[in-house]
């Protein structure tokens, strides 16, 4: 079971890692995280950041190393990573890379509601998300070749992963419609039914009355 951080939004672990190359003040944090692309592995609010430099000083993680202030320009105040830093940026990160942790998506949920839909609109939708999928996938390869050349790709493996999942979700759809478009698919000719007539199919009726929901349909 992952264990309950004090600060746990994944910003603070990017923060982390950098105060371990060097101090840094908070936007010089942001800047640089931006120019490596992190937003694109971490959903980032950027507002939120300097909350999660207080916090992290808050609770021992990071301390400060000065206070200067330059004409009028307000206070600039740099930090670096504590001991405590250290050992919970190397937990945190010994945990996130060896206990899978499961993680929901809003694709995830549409498909599970789904079936308000024709299997037909369905489909369509479908190959809407497929062509931007795959659209989008040979535009990272393409991008993944032309910067590993100059790039470590120990700096890489993360728009790897992302890949690979993007292009494991593109088949899987790719498969889903090949099963809508032949007819293999269980129950579709009694989904259709369901969106003419309104009449629910047989097992869909008792799969409702067993869980002692109304099986009626409106």
């Amino acid at each position: 079971m992952a264990k309950r951080r004090k600060v746990g939004n994944l910003l603070a672990l990017s923060l982390l890692n950098l105060l371990m190359q060097r101090p840094m003040y908070p936007y010089e944090m942001a800047s640089t995280l931006r120019q490596r692309g992190k937003d694109d592995a971490i959903k980032i609010n950027w507002g939120s950041l300097y909350t999660i430099v207080q916090n992290l000083e808050k609770y021992g993680f990071i301390e400060t190393v000065e206070v200067v202030r330059e004409g009028r320009q307000p206070e600039r105040t740099t930090y670096q990573i504590t001991e405590a830093g250290r050992a919970e940026l190397m937990g945190w990160l010994r945990e996130l890379l060896s206990v899978p942790e499961r993680e929901y998506t809003g694709f995830e949920a549409a498909l599970g509601e789904s079936a308000i839909l024709p299997p037909d609109e369905l489909a369509s939708l479908l190959r809407q998300r497929l062509d931007t999928l795959d659209a989008v996938n040979a535009q990272q390869q393409a991008e993944l070749e032309t910067v590993e050349t100059r790039i470590p790709r120990l700096f890489l493996i993360e728009s790897e992963y992302y890949l690979a999942l993007r292009r494991a979700e593109a088949d899987w759809v790719r498969a889903l419609l090949m099963e809508f478009t032949d007819g293999t698919f269980p129950g579709l000719d009694g989904w259709r039914q369901f969106h003419r007539t309104g009449q629910l199919p047989d097992e869909v009726r008792v799969l409702l009355e067993d869980e002692g929901g109304d099986a009626t349909a409106s």
